[in-house]
This record gives C-alpha cells, structure tokens and sequence, in this order.
C-alpha cells in the first residue's frame, strides 16, 4: 500500500517545544500493520537475527566503540515512553554489518539533525541532513517500542517517496528508549551497505 509522506513540511511546522505535541505516554498504535509491506513484516520479524550475525562483526572491528555505546549496542535494553517528545535531536548513525564483501563491518557516521513532529495524526521523524536521511512515521506499539514505517531520501533529493513504492527505499524499524533522554531507532537489513543500522537520537 502507498502512503504519502510530506514529512519536511508537517515537522518544520509541529516541531514545538519539548513535549509538547506528543503525548508522554502513547496509546498502542496499531495501522502500521494494515499497511507494511511483506518485505518490512519479514524486516521487523527477523530484528533479533539481524543483531545476532551484525553485532559480532562490528565489535570484531572496533571494539572499544562498541562498548562505548552501551545501551545503544544491547539489543534487549529498552525502557517504558518510549515515544519521543517532539522537538530537534543530535542524530548519528551506525552501520552494522557488511551487507557484501569490501565494506565495513562497522562504520560510524558523524552527528546530524534530526526532528520528530507530526504527519497528519500520526508522530513522525526526519533526518534533516546528511546523504542518507531516513524519514517515516512512528506507531508505538508497546510502551516500550515504536515501529518506524519510511522511505530513504538520498543525496540533493527533496522530495520524499511514497513508502511502498520502491522497495530498496522502503525502511522498517523501531523506537526505543534507553536512557533518560537518549533513544535510538534500529532499522534491520537496510536495503544498502549494512545488516543493521542504529540511529542514535538525544535532544539537540
């Protein structure tokens, strides 16, 4: 199923203060399931494999940075609220795994923007800058977990595709708190380069 996502203008406009236009605590959210591809059902089914074959190979690289992430590599930490409140955030991104041979097991990326805000009726996050911005809805799920649904935005492109019309695009994952005002989205075989990606997000 196709659905917009004119994120770039809804977030410049919903980004407010701190907390105040999403609620602490969310409501399970179900829709997301109504409209996941198969190919992000099977992404969000297999989270667990993807850490089970991506985490040792990066830690086989640079293990001191795997250690000193902390939570943020722990593939069970996750803390209740999980929804972020509205606002900017420090973004950066860990890839996690060779997706093929001549890549890195482990690269990591340096601190960007971020906003969460709202699509619609419906939380939202972008990566406002960099070559790779990921940029989708949030559906919490649990309190605990918030499945990420989007599409990838690459290079100069300024307009977001449609999730589910291009599948190399299309991005499955999940929100998860796991300190005080640090979260991170874990975004499973990827389409490019990695077996995991793990965005980490504190407020900027």
């Amino acid at each position: 199923m196709k659905i917009a996502l004119p994120l770039l203008l809804a977030l410049s406009l919903a980004a407010c203060a701190r907390g105040g236009a999403l609620d602490t605590v969310s409501p399970p959210e179900t829709r997301w399931r109504a409209i996941t591809t198969e190919q992000d059902r099977d992404r969000l089914r297999n989270w667990r494999k993807a850490w089970v074959e991506a985490l040792p190979r990066a830690r086989a690289v640079d293990a001191v940075a795997i250690t000193a992430g902390g939570a943020l590599f722990e593939p069970d930490q996750a803390l209740g609220n999980a929804m972020p409140p509205a606002g900017d955030y420090k973004c950066r991104t860990f890839k996690l795994g060779a997706k093929r041979p001549g890549l890195r097991d482990f690269t990591a990326f340096p601190w960007f923007g971020c906003r969460v805000g709202r699509a619609g009726d419906v939380p939202a996050l972008v990566k406002l800058d960099g070559s790779q911005r990921p940029m989708g809805r949030l559906y919490a799920e649990t309190d605990a977990r918030v499945i990420f649904l989007g599409t990838l935005e690459l290079g100069d492109e300024n307009v977001p595709l449609e999730y589910g019309l291009d599948a190399q695009r299309d991005m499955a994952g999940y929100v998860e708190r796991i300190g005080t005002t640090r979260w991170r989205l874990v975004l499973p075989w990827p389409s490019f380069e990695s077996q995991l990606d793990v965005i980490e997000l504190v407020p900027a």
